[in-house]
């Protein structure tokens, strides 16, 4: 069957589903394959529990001359493809975000400002691979007027294939940095496949990117591109991660404070300024807080609205996170960490005024061959700032234990002895930022702190 054939039968059966636990009565089962599982095993099983028909790509899994199998050459694309078959369905505009870091709390910001307007569908959770992006577009429906669509990657080509999927016309790239070299090999490989968003909207009549116009890696990307560009700086002696004074943007911005939440104000070139009080921590998310206004402005939101969305938001799943205990405050940006969003964090929290600072600091996964260099480097960080004390925590420290000693540093194999330690000495009345890869499990400390 041609796909067209396949989505004419989604039509009539209009709900896929890629867990044979979960088979609503008449749905369309796809057997997807995993390191640890084989879903062509489980169609009998999806066929008996309700779904009308189960898409398989292992002939072997067809028994007889069954019609409510239908065979093809692999699920994976078959779900893309059919995604991307829905997708055409709906004439609205999608836009795509993507980068080394803040994407998911962009995603968030954007699609909060565009709901102060318009009916949104957006990627729930981090719903930004292959499987995610395609179950995202199923969600699609008459009632949507414009799609926010996450988009993740690993490795080279993982970001051209989501475009291909999704088809948006207008992207966001948030930033590009050290993360995911197992996959990527270097920092070019990290520029290259973020860049193919890029290159794919350049093949778009009409695309659209929102950039930021402090970072020249992203401007030389764009190269021929129609941008709407944001930018902004600093006032007084706040954080310094984002420098952008002298910049001529389409959306300019101001960070007033960062103590410990976000403030800063902004406005649309030659317009007056606008103030937001926002839930975030840090002032590496002024440019994404930049860039959610200029998606709004392009979509026509009121200033006054998009203040409103902004201020609104508060994060969740341990992204920047202000958690107050009985005991202690918590700063808690456990979800994932890469040496680009570990500087910009450890930055941040050093120029926090805060008494009684503590790190408790995760190793970072997927660095390849530089990351024993990259957790020296951490070190080192560590050791030139004014963070207070410091708690390391994974294997991968171990190879720099004599150097941790010297710098007073405690080293910790695992979650469970922090956990040890923390339930022993009872730490009180500390502000403590909480770092490192959602592998490690740090935001599973929460509860004793």
């Amino acid at each position: 069957m041609s796909i067209k054939d396949i989505y004419a039968l989604y039509q009539r059966h209009p709900h896929i589903t890629t867990d044979s636990r979960h088979c609503p009565p008449g749905s369309i089962f796809l057997a997807l394959k995993g390191s640890n599982f084989n879903g062509n095993l489980f169609a009998p099983a999806a066929l008996e529990s309700g779904c009308a028909y189960a898409i398989v790509d292992e002939a072997s899994s067809i028994p007889g001359l069954d019609p409510r199998y239908i065979l093809v050459a692999d699920c994976l694309q078959t779900f893309k493809l059919l995604a991307r078959e829905h997708r055409r369905r709906f004439h609205i505009p999608v836009l795509a975000i993507t980068g080394t870091n803040g994407k998911t709390t962009t995603k968030e910001l954007v699609s909060r400002v565009l709901s102060e307007r318009f009916n949104v569908l957006y990627t729930e959770g981090n719903f930004n691979n292959d499987v995610g992006v395609p179950k995202t577009l199923f969600r699609l429906n008459q009632t949507h007027q414009v799609a926010v669509i996450e988009m993740g990657a690993s490795h080279p080509g993982d970001i051209r294939t989501l475009a291909l999927t999704a088809e948006p016309l207008m992207g966001i790239i948030t930033n590009v940095g050290m993360a995911h070299l197992e996959g990527f090999g270097s920092f070019e490989g990290v520029k290259a496949t973020k860049g193919e968003l890029y290159d794919y909207l350049r093949s778009v009549p009409e695309a659209t990117v929102f950039i930021d116009a402090s970072n020249p890696h992203l401007m030389t990307m764009a190269e021929g591109l129609r941008c709407v560009t944001y930018g902004g700086g600093r006032t007084g002696t706040v954080a310094r991660p984002y420098e952008g004074e002298g910049l001529h943007c389409d959306v300019n911005g101001e960070l007033l404070a960062c103590d410990p939440f976000l403030r800063f104000r902004w406005r649309r070139a030659g317009e007056e300024w606008h103030h937001v009080d926002s839930h975030l921590i840090g002032s590496y998310n002024l440019p994404n807080m930049l860039a959610a206004i200029a998606v709004g402005l392009h979509f026509g939101i009121e200033p006054q609205g998009i203040c409103h969305a902004l201020e609104s938001y508060e994060p969740s799943n341990s992204r920047s996170q202000l958690l107050k205990t009985a005991s202690n405050s918590l700063v808690v940006d456990a979800y994932n960490a890469n040496p680009t969003s570990m500087q910009a964090a450890i930055e941040n929290f050093s120029l926090m005024q805060a008494d009684g600072k503590m790190v408790i600091i995760g190793q970072m996964g997927e660095l390849g061959a530089a990351s024993s260099e990259e957790h020296e480097r951490l070190v080192c960080r560590l050791g030139e700032s004014r963070v207070g004390e410091v708690w390391l925590v994974g294997d991968l420290f171990f190879e720099f234990e004599r150097e941790i000693s010297d710098r007073g540093f405690r080293l910790f194999h695992d979650v469970g002895e922090v956990r040890e330690a923390i339930l022993s000495e009872k730490p009180r009345g500390r502000c403590i930022l909480i770092k490192g890869s959602h592998s490690v499990g740090l935001s599973g400390l929460v509860d004793v702190l």
